[in-house]
C-alpha cells in the first residue's frame, strides 16, 4: 500500500516482526484499532488486488504477524458495508465471492488518506515497542524459558519431587523479578 509515495500498511511494519513477535503500545496504549479502522484496512488491501473474504482475513492476520486474528464476524460485515456504500463490488468466482474496490472506493480512500496513514502509523508504533532488538532478545529468552519449563513439566509429570522443584524455580524467578521492580507486585508497577 502506498500513500504519498511512502509505503504504508501492514507490509511496511511486517518486516519488523519475527516469528511470534508482534504488537505492543508505544504512544498508543491499549487498543491499536479504533472503531471503524478495519474498514480502511480492508479497503486498502482491496486497493492492492481483488480478494475473497477469507483472503482478506488471511492478509490481515499475516500482515499483523499473528497478533491480530480477524474473524469472519468482523471482516464480512465490513465487506458488506463497503459494498452497500458502493466502495467495493463483488462477484462469484470459482464458488467464492471476490471483492474489488470501485472508483468511488478509491476516491474515498484517497480522501481519507490521513485516517489510513494514522491507522498504519499507530500499528507501526505499536509493533516497534515489541520488535526492537532489546525486545527480540528478551522474547527469545522468555520463549526458551517457557519451552524448557513446559518440556520439563511434561517429562516429569507424575514425579512429585521434580514438579515441586520446577515450581520452586519458577516461583523464585517470579519473586526475583518482582523484587527487582518488574511485575504486579514490584517496585516499578
Amino acid at each position: 500500500m502506498r500513500a504519498g509515495g511512502r509505503e504504508h500498511g501492514f507490509g511496511a511494519w511486517a518486516a519488523f516482526c519475527g516469528p511470534g513477535v508482534g504488537f505492543g503500545g508505544g504512544k498508543y496504549r491499549g487498543r491499536v484499532f479504533d472503531r471503524g479502522d478495519l474498514l480502511y484496512l480492508v479497503l486498502a488491501l482491496l486497493e492492492e488486488r481483488p480478494m475473497h473474504g477469507y483472503e482478506v482475513m488471511q492478509a490481515l492476520g499475516k500482515e499483523a504477524c499473528g497478533w491480530y486474528t480477524p474473524s469472519p464476524g468482523s471482516v464480512y460485515p465490513v465487506l458488506q458495508l463497503l459494498q452497500d456504500q458502493g466502495y467495493v463490488t463483488s462477484e462469484e468466482r470459482d464458488g467464492k465471492r471476490v471483492y474489488s474496490i470501485t472508483e468511488p472506493g478509491r476516491s474515498f480512500l484517497a480522501e481519507n488518506r490521513d485516517r489510513v496513514e494514522d491507522v498504519f502509523d499507530r500499528v507501526s508504533a505499536f509493533t516497534r515497542r515489541f520488535t526492537g532488538s532489546d525486545m527480540r532478545d528478551l522474547t527469545r529468552s522468555f520463549v526458551r524459558f517457557a519451552q524448557v519449563s513446559f518440556e520439563e513439566a511434561v517429562k516429569k509429570s507424575g514425579d512429585t519431587e521434580a514438579m515441586d522443584r520446577l515450581r520452586d524455580i519458577l516461583d523464585r524467578a517470579t519473586r526475583e523479578m518482582e523484587e527487582a521492580g518488574f511485575g504486579r507486585r514490584g517496585k516499578g508497577a
